[in-house]
């Protein structure tokens, strides 16, 4: 058995080169997923941006009775179920188990984030969970959605949970001691916050600040990154090439930046920049389509990421 206290919070590899995209009109050569260990019990696999735009985060957890995926990506494959099969083989090869159950969760119900749930429907031992919040609130055992700290158990890995909605209505944030990381999705990230519900919204940041100040906090992962290493500058919405992309790892004084942030702009809808965010007051993510059909970041568009 391992022991999940001993050492904890670990110290895990973040030195890692993302893939970001190739080049404008050179050939696409990132993989479709890349996978990187972060410790030997915890991966973080990203979708290329060669693949899909999103390029999102995917997260997996071991413990020694299950383990823990979240999302499944943004596409309609199996690309990611190819890659979580794998690794999955590869800590059971060093951690020998007769049966291990796998629960596919979302940090979120948006597309991006459950397209690739259909490759995991049929998979044996496999629990794989709605995407609304009452299925959320139902499988976890919140009683009050969200302001409920629940804990979900992956065998000696113990995780704290809790709802934050306001980018979408079953958004949570998963905090995990054996790394100290604090996931949370589209929520805060170095990217644009599309905000649906600003009260909800604000309301779950300032949950999410006290939440990690009574925890070890190493990082605050979100699944996307979109903001380059200029202070209050981003790619422009649905760029595929981003090679000088900010690290996606956060930090709590971070975080409780951004929610000061938020809550300076929580009474002006509207697009509001900031060092490490931007903020979409009263514009979900549907709002990302609609500003790169109408071209308004075309000015940084060519000198960013080109055209394909």
């Amino acid at each position: 058995m391992i022991d999940f206290t001993v050492g904890a919070p670990v110290t895990g590899d973040l030195d890692v080169r993302w893939v970001h995209g190739s080049p404008p009109r050179e050939p696409r050569s990132d993989p479709a997923v890349q996978v990187h260990w972060y410790d030997p019990h915890t991966a973080v696999l990203r979708q290329s941006k060669d693949v899909t735009f999103e390029a999102p985060f995917v997260f997996l957890l071991f413990g020694n009775k299950r383990a823990l995926l979240l999302d499944t990506g943004a596409t309609k494959d199996d690309a990611i179920a190819t890659q979580v099969d794998a690794l999955v083989g590869e800590w059971l090869g060093r951690n020998p188990r007769p049966d291990y159950p796998l629960v596919v969760a979302h940090t979120h119900g948006h597309a991006d984030h459950r397209s690739g749930d259909a490759a995991f429907a049929g998979r044996p031992d496999t629990t794989l969970l709605a995407t609304d919040s009452d299925a959320v609130a139902a499988f976890f055992g919140f009683v009050n959605w969200p302001v409920d700290v629940v804990r979900f158990d992956l065998g000696g890995r113990t995780l704290d949970l809790t709802g934050i909605p306001g980018h979408q209505k079953a958004s949570i944030a998963v905090y995990d001691p054996w790394t100290g990381i604090l996931f949370t999705g589209d929520s805060m990230m170095p990217g644009r916050l599309y905000v649906e519900n600003m009260a909800a919204f604000s309301d779950s940041l300032a949950r999410l600040v006290a939440f990690s100040d009574q925890r070890h906090v190493t990082h605050v992962f979100g699944c996307h990154v979109e903001m380059t290493r200029t202070p209050g500058r981003d790619y422009y919405p649905g760029c595929r090439y981003q090679p000088d992309e900010v690290a996606p790892g956060m930090t709590p004084a971070q975080l409780r930046a951004v929610e000061a942030a938020v809550a300076s702009v929580a009474d002006r809808p509207g697009v509001h920049t900031f060092d490490d965010v931007i903020v979409y007051n009263g514009m979900g993510p549907g709002a990302q389509a609609r500003l790169a059909a109408r071209g308004i970041a075309g000015a940084v568009r060519s000198r960013l990421c080109g055209s394909r």
